[in-house]
């Protein structure tokens, strides 16, 4: 292969959509990973969950153009993505709760998700009539919305993104990224040699401000560790139940091979961020919550043998910083998707390409994602809850 067009820095599922869509688009492809093979970052320990239920305009217009994607992967890559539109319900047990979902939903529907819509009781019983209702008020409910499964689509990615003509090397670390006076890049270094690219693309996950770091660049983006806890086997619960959240402590649980993946959030930030840990108290308060708020799994015991932890990109708004990068036009991060990373990566990886073909993003006006935007003191502001 001769010098590549475009260097991708990370093949997670934002790097493979960004090798695919460039490759598509004609451009030579480089994807570098420090692992030794797919799967081995954040992505493989995604849970899978979708949703177009946003409280900000571009992550609800991420999410259906990623939908779209979604709908036609099998057909565009020959692998099938898992997309299960179960849906997503969010259970609201104040009152200021269920108005930021009346406002977030009307928000939604004039950008065309026509089918959420805000529900009481009544409905919340009927459409999940496994959980406990103690103390909610209302919720928001989208039926479009689901699950699916991340490797599978890091799968359709990577391999359509070869039979395109994109190159995968694992087990590359990158040491340096060269930059001529101008502030671009010429070289990206790793320890099998040197590699000249007229672009470089940031699709580094948790580690993207190392990886941004190489060239000068200051990027906000850290780290934070989730952990995921999952039942022993069961049919407790159907393939069908919806993806539950409680709004007030961020509970949530979704069905997958007949097992149940339990989350909540760890208050407080870890000593390492990096640790594979899950803590045992953790896991005996997410037993109780689960208990209570979930009457069929009372007897269904936590596999704490397989719970894991895993790593979200969080940026300071919560939102993905997506353009070239100040000071280093050829950079272009594709980061800081604040856990929506699996879900908008069709979306993000068919925008870097756009960027890098064409000069800027056409098929959406990503403005609000720009990376300056946190140096200019506009960073996007929503709701805390969705």
């Amino acid at each position: 292969m001769s010098a590549p067009d475009v260097v991708i820095v990370g093949a997670g599922v934002v790097g493979a959509s960004c090798a695919y869509h460039l490759a598509r688009a004609g451009l030579r492809c480089v994807v570098l990973d420090r692992a030794r093979g797919p799967g081995e970052g954040s992505t493989g320990r995604a849970t899978g969950g979708f949703r177009a239920q946003y409280a900000t305009e571009i992550n609800v217009r991420l999410s259906l153009r990623s939908r779209e994607a979604l709908r036609s992967f099998r057909d565009d890559t020959g692998v099938d993505p898992g997309f299960a539109p179960v849906g997503y319900l969010f259970l609201a047990d104040r009152a200021d709760q269920l108005d930021e979902l009346r406002a977030a939903n009307r928000m939604q529907r004039r950008l065309g998700l026509d089918e959420a819509r805000v529900i009481d009781r009544d409905a919340i019983a009927a459409i999940n009539p496994h959980v406990a209702l103690d103390g909610v008020v209302g919720a928001s409910w989208c039926p479009s919305d689901g699950v699916m499964r991340p490797l599978e689509i890091l799968r359709g990615y990577l391999e359509a993104a070869q039979r395109a003509g994109a190159e995968l090397r694992w087990d590359q670390d990158v040491g340096g990224l060269e930059r001529d006076r101008d502030g671009r890049i010429t070289h990206v270094q790793t320890r099998a040699g040197s590699i000249a690219a007229s672009h470089v693309v940031n699709a580094g996950g948790a580690w993207a401000a190392a990886i941004a770091r190489k060239a000068g660049v200051d990027l906000p983006v850290a780290p934070l560790r989730r952990q995921v806890a999952i039942t022993a086997p069961t049919r407790a619960l159907p393939a069908t139940f919806p993806m539950t959240i409680w709004l007030g402590d961020g509970f949530h649980l979704r069905v997958r091979d007949d097992r149940v993946l339990l989350l909540r959030p760890t208050p407080g930030a870890p000593d390492d961020p990096w640790s594979d840990r899950v803590e045992p108290r953790w896991l005996d308060e997410l037993a109780a919550t689960t208990a209570a708020r979930v009457p069929p799994l009372r007897e269904v015991a936590i596999d704490r043998e397989r719970a894991w932890a895993g790593l979200y990109e969080m940026s300071p708004d919560h939102h993905a910083i997506l353009g070239p990068a100040p000071g280093c036009p050829n950079l272009i991060l594709a980061n800081g998707s604040s856990g929506h990373g699996v879900m908008h990566a069709p979306a993000l990886g068919a925008l870097v390409a756009e960027i890098i073909a064409h000069g800027a993003a056409r098929s959406l006006d990503v403005r609000a994602l720009r990376p300056s935007r946190f140096a200019e003191g506009e960073p996007i502001v929503g709701s805390s809850l969705l």
